[in-house]
C-alpha cells in the first residue's frame, strides 16, 4: 500500500468515525460548531505558525507564485459558473449561494492533512501558500456580497482582521524572518496543539455528513461537484503549466485546487443571508465525493 492510499484511507476512517459517533448518539451535529471553533481559533493557527516558524524562507520567492494558481482557477471557474447559472434564470440568492461553493476551495481543512500526509512538510508548506489565495478570495467575495446584499465594509474588514489563520501566517513568517526565539516549551506546546487539528477536523466532517441533502439539492450538488472537483483543478493544471511550475510546486497547486468546497463558503452564506442550507448541502456532498476524485487526481499527477 503506497503513501497516497494510506493517507486517504486514514482520512476516510477518521471521517467515518465522526459519522459513526453521530449515529450512536455519542456526539451530535450541535457539537460541530464547538469543534470548528477549537480548530479555527487554536489548533489550525498553531499548525500554520509552527510550519512557517521552522520553514526555510529562502524559498519565499519561489512559493509566492502558488497563490496565483488558485486565484486564477477560482476566478475562471466562478465566471463560467455565473454565466451558466444565469441561463437557468436563478434568483440572485440561489445563484450566489452556489457561486461561493465553487469559488472557495477547502485548501486548509482538507488540503493540509492531505498534503502533509502524502507530501510531508515540504508539501504542507506549499499548501499554506495556496491557502493564502483562499483567504484573498474570501475577502473579495465578502465585498461583492456586501455591495449585492447589504452590510458594511467595516464588518467585512473585522471578519478578515480577526481571522486567526491569517495572524498565524503573519506571526509565523515574522518570527522566522526576525529570528525571534520562542523557546523549547512554547515550541513543543504549539507543535502538539497543531497535531490535534487534523483528527478533529476529520471527525467534525464526519459529524456533518447528511445524505438526505442529495435529494434536497441534487441538481446544484451535481453542478457544484463538477465545477469544483473537475473544472477547478483542470483549470489549475492549465494555469500551473502556463506559469512553468514543475515538481512539487506544480503538484501541490493542482492538488489544492482539487479540494472540495471550503467551509468559509458557508460562513459567507450565513453572514449575507444566502440560502445557507443549499450551500451546506453542496459542501457536504462534494466533500464526500472528493474522497474518490482526490486520489485519482493525485495518482494521475
Amino acid at each position: 500500500m503506497n503513501q497516497i492510499e494510506i493517507t486517504i484511507l486514514s482520512i476516510i476512517i477518521m471521517i467515518c468515525l465522526g459519522y459513526f459517533l453521530k449515529r450512536i448518539d455519542f456526539l451530535s451535529e450541535g457539537e460541530i460548531d464547538s469543534f470548528n471553533k477549537i480548530v479555527m481559533y487554536i489548533l489550525l493557527p498553531c499548525m500554520i505558525f509552527h510550519a512557517l516558524y521552522s520553514a526555510d524562507l529562502s524559498l519565499l520567492s519561489k512559493l509566492g507564485v502558488l497563490p496565483f494558481v488558485i486565484l486564477a482557477s477560482s476566478f475562471v471557474t466562478g465566471i463560467i459558473s455565473y454565466f451558466i447559472l444565469k441561463r437557468f434564470g436563478l434568483d440572485d440568492i440561489t445563484l450566489w449561494s452556489v457561486l461561493v461553493t465553487v469559488m472557495i476551495a477547502n485548501t486548509a481543512f482538507m488540503g493540509y492533512p492531505v498534503t502533509l500526509g502524502i507530501f510531508g512538510e515540504e508539501g504542507f508548506l506549499r499548501a499554506i501558500f495556496c491557502d493564502i489565495a483562499t483567504l484573498c478570495i474570501f475577502l473579495m467575495l465578502s465585498f461583492v456580497l456586501i455591495l449585492k446584499f447589504g452590510g458594511t465594509v467595516k464588518t467585512a474588514f473585522r471578519k478578515i482582521m480577526f481571522f486567526p489563520p491569517l495572524w498565524a501566517v503573519i506571526l509565523g513568517l515574522g518570527f522566522n524572518f526576525f529570528n525571534i526565539p520562542i523557546g523549547p516549551v512554547i515550541d513543543n506546546t504549539v507543535n502538539y496543539l497543531g497535531q490535534g487539528a487534523i483528527p478533529l477536523i476529520m471527525i467534525a466532517l464526519g459529524l456533518s455528513i447528511d445524505f438526505s441533502a442529495i435529494k434536497r439539492s441534487k441538481f446544484m450538488i451535481v453542478f457544484t461537484s463538477i465545477m469544483k472537483l473537475v473544472f477547478f483543478p483542470a483549470t489549475a493544471f492549465i494555469v500551473a503549466s502556463f506559469m512553468g511550475l514543475s515538481d512539487l510546486q506544480f503538484t501541490i497547486s493542482v492538488v489544492e485546487a482539487a479540494m472540495p468546497s471550503g467551509m468559509m463558503s458557508l460562513l459567507l452564506a450565513i453572514t449575507y443571508k444566502l440560502d445557507f442550507e443549499l450551500t451546506s448541502d453542496c459542501i457536504l456532498i462534494n466533500t464526500v465525493i472528493s474522497l474518490i476524485t482526490l486520489p485519482i487526481i493525485i495518482m494521475l499527477l
